[in-house]
């Protein structure tokens, strides 16, 4: 309210700022109540009331009663209390209409170079990698859940038997009741690690169901589909901050690595591709990393002008 009234201290500006940008969902509500305020102001603006006049209508309709002449002394007080009784009214029915009565709205999560974590309507959780979007509406209604994605994201997502949720990720269409698991999507594939419950996997007709600790990996033409055991859980970084290699081939794990840092690794030396790693990385800087590669493998790692990080 001391935002809207203009009398919010320096940190109490702050505050409201960091919450309106924390999520599309609070910058939908802060707008909508800003619109409610607005318009609140401009219709007290408007009023044509004269009060003295109608408080003189009213002295002459009692016709000098000396009982209710002590309510002259009063009379802006309980004029100031219809008024906000008449005003938290109008504002208790355009929220009923803007909040519960309107169709709903398009809503879109975008990442640029911070992962997001985002609520939904119906209680589920999306963590949303960097470069990646979510399209969803501001309520779910009807007989399903659907959002579309771009990118990559981790779905925890509320049970609801009656409501499936449904992600449309390129040509395909990831169908869950109550579930995590994480969807990649890149320059046209598409891969789908399940960690709880069961999902529904479709792609040109066909569909695939998975089961926790399994995963999919789908190419633009592929004509089969084939699940497969997750072998490591490096897909996890983006969320846990982590890199769990088990027995993970280096080449997995510079794919990563590039990715996490925005990195240009490359991979010199052919016979360097299937080396095995198992070790966990906790949060690690990437001149961390890649000394522990350095160390493990006997290798050298050279540094070029443009960026690119050669292991040799």
């Amino acid at each position: 309210m001391k935002h809207l009234l203009g009398e919010a201290s320096p940190e109490e500006e702050k505050v409201v700022i960091e919450w309106i940008n924390e999520n599309a969902t609070h910058r939908e509500y802060y707008e909508q109540f800003k619109k409610i305020w607005d318009n609140s102001k401009k219709l007290a603006a408007d009023s044509t009331l004269d009060v003295d006049k109608a408080w003189e209508r009213f002295q002459n309709r009692v016709n000098g009663n000396e009982s209710l002449k002590i309510l002259k002394r009063d009379r802006f007080s309980w004029i100031k209390v219809a008024a906000s009784i008449v005003l938290i009214v109008g504002l208790g029915i355009t929220a009923y209409f803007m909040f519960y009565n309107n169709e709903p709205k398009e809503m879109v999560a975008q990442t640029a170079q911070n992962v997001l974590v985002d609520t939904l309507s119906d209680g589920s959780v999306i963590t949303l990698n960097k470069r990646s979007t979510i399209t969803y509406p501001s309520k779910f209604k009807g007989n399903t859940r659907a959002i579309a994605l771009k990118g990559e994201a981790f779905f925890n997502v509320a049970p609801d038997k009656k409501k499936p949720f449904i992600i449309s990720v390129n040509d395909v269409q990831v169908t869950v009741v109550g579930t995590s698991f994480n969807i990649k999507s890149e320059n046209g594939n598409t891969e789908v690690v399940v960690e709880t419950g069961i999902v529904r996997v479709t792609k040109s007709g066909k569909t695939v169901e998975l089961v926790a600790g399994e995963k999919i990996n789908m190419h633009p033409n592929d004509s089969v589909v084939t699940k497969e055991a997750v072998s490591d859980k490096l897909y996890n970084y983006y969320r846990t901050k982590e890199f769990v290699c088990d027995d993970t081939p280096l080449w997995k794990l510079v794919q990563v690595v590039n990715e996490a840092y925005d990195a240009k690794i490359i991979i010199g030396r052919k016979e360097l591709n299937d080396k095995r790693l198992t070790t966990t990385f906790n949060n690690e800087s990437l001149e961390q990393v890649l000394e522990v590669i350095r160390l493990t493998f006997d290798i050298t790692i050279t540094k070029k002008e443009d960026g690119q990080i050669i292991l040799e």
